[in-house]
């Protein structure tokens, strides 16, 4: 009797393969409005050209330096990319701190004070001497234009300086090293961290045409036909796009699928009716959907004789980590129960075992929908009967949870498609300096080949002409 009870809240977050392969083809449908010239404006998922042309191909090699601006802390790296052995290796890094007035101060501030630590590195290090190229892995929303280029649309993480909104943020950072007036830096490359984590994979295994991340938050990138992306101009050759899809469903096409506790998760939180598909899958919504499940079977005396602890009761309590830690074993269910002030039976437990897996294989299964949705891409934008690639992955929430599921479903719903799954290391460090390492020497061959097919190139590229 108790199971069928709790069946009635699992059963909505139990989605059948046809229910999947359905998600898969309407996530198919908005690749290609993102992808569109006229369509791409009104799209949920953004389909945004990054300006990277190739992956890897093992030849790379040299020094690079990598930049890392996502939160309230900044990494600076020295990268080594060693072509003999096949290697990208961490030399030095050092992580700088972002003052909490800095954040709300002038743009100008902000980039003196990282420009100001990127010389501080590379003295320590005996650096400065050497003029290195730089990736820049800015993780804010940004308007690319070009390898070099890249628009802030706006600040989010509680950053607010002023005069960066609207303005190229490359150039920002160049015109802060100027200032300083003591050093130089090579060409610059703008990384998106899913990209990152596609090129760190790259150069380890050449297959490697997709980048996916399910952590805080989820989003892919793969490796797109040039002539599908409408908005640029050209025919020849590929490009990479970061997807966005964590905005899969801002327009009600996922309505259908969602349950009253991921109606009440987005209501609650800060963007309301935004990153839908994000807040199924990542590691900032997961723990909370568990919570509310919880707190509504106690309501209804299913669990912990209808008492809710405090903790139980409070937004964010649940926390994410929770889930994969009682993924691991009944004790540790226990132990998680306790510290959240519950009153519990072997029963309880069970039952929340039994919730956290439920929660968690949706979150796989979802995210195998949106992946197949990219190798079938790649097989049919090449015509491939069966295709064999590789897919770089990061995220705490790939790590820490089982991913045998995911990887199951993935091949279920593309059956023709062989799919070797690797973890990342370190996609905006070293991806960074991948990414450059990757853009100079299609820079180099470009240039080889006569100044009039830069100019060609360049022009072909600019989606604002």
């Amino acid at each position: 009797k108790l199971d069928t009870k709790v069946e009635k809240y699992l059963q909505p977050f139990q989605l059948s393969p046809e229910t999947l392969q359905e998600v898969s083809a309407r996530l198919r449908k908005d690749l290609l409005r993102g992808l569109g010239k006229h369509s791409h404006h009104k799209a949920p998922v953004k389909m945004l050209p990054t300006f990277v042309r190739a992956t890897p191909d093992g030849t790379e090699k040299g020094d690079f330096l990598a930049l890392d601006l996502g939160g309230t802390n900044f990494r600076v790296l020295h990268v080594r990319v060693e072509e003999e052995a096949q290697k990208v290796l961490k030399m030095d890094s050092q992580i700088c701190a972002i003052p909490q007035e800095m954040m709300l101060g002038t743009g100008e501030q902000l980039f003196d004070h990282i420009a100001t630590c990127l010389g501080d590195f590379l003295e320590s290090h005996n650096l400065k001497c050497q003029t290195l190229p730089l990736g820049f892995t800015f993780s804010f929303p940004c308007e690319q234009l070009e390898i070099d280029k890249s628009i802030l649309i706006r600040w989010t993480k509680g950053f607010n300086c002023s005069g960066v909104e609207g303005k190229d943020v490359v150039q920002l950072l160049k015109e802060a090293i100027q200032r300083t007036g003591d050093y130089h830096i090579g060409s610059v490359a703008m990384v998106n961290d899913t990209v990152g984590t596609m090129m760190s994979c790259g150069y380890k295994d050449q297959s490697c045409e997709i980048g996916m991340i399910i952590g805080t938050g989820t989003n892919a990138c793969y490796m797109e036909e040039i002539k599908n992306v409408k908005r640029i101009e050209g025919e020849d050759g590929r490009m990479c796009i970061n997807t966005e899809w964590g905005g899969f469903g801002d327009d009600g096409s996922l309505d259908d699928i969602l349950t009253e506790f991921d109606v009440e998760v987005d209501k609650t939180s800060i963007n309301p009716g935004v990153h839908i598909f994000e807040k199924m899958i990542s590691g900032m919504y997961l723990g909370e959907i568990v919570r509310l499940v919880l707190v509504k079977m106690t309501k209804d005396k299913l669990l912990f004789k209808g008492q809710i602890s405090e903790a139980l009761g409070t937004s964010g309590r649940f926390e994410t980590k929770f889930i994969s830690e009682i993924e691991d074993g009944l004790e540790n269910a226990k132990k998680i129960l306790t510290e959240l002030g519950l009153d519990w039976g072997l029963v309880d437990a069970s039952v929340v075992c039994l919730v956290c897996d439920t929660i968690s294989s949706r979150s796989a299964y979802l995210c195998a929908a949106a992946l197949a949705t990219l190798v079938n891409r790649i097989r049919n934008n090449r015509k491939l009967d069966h295709l064999k690639t590789t897919v770089g992955v990061d995220g705490t929430v790939y790590r820490k949870h089982p991913t045998s599921k995911l990887q199951k479903a993935v091949r279920l719903l593309a059956p023709q498609c062989d799919i070797t799954f690797l973890v990342s290391e370190d996609g905006s460090g070293k991806g960074a300096a991948m990414v450059t390492a990757v853009a100079q020497s299609s820079a180099c061959l470009t240039a080889s080949r006569g100044k009039t097919r830069i100019k060609a190139a360049f022009v072909s590229t600019n989606p604002h002409r």
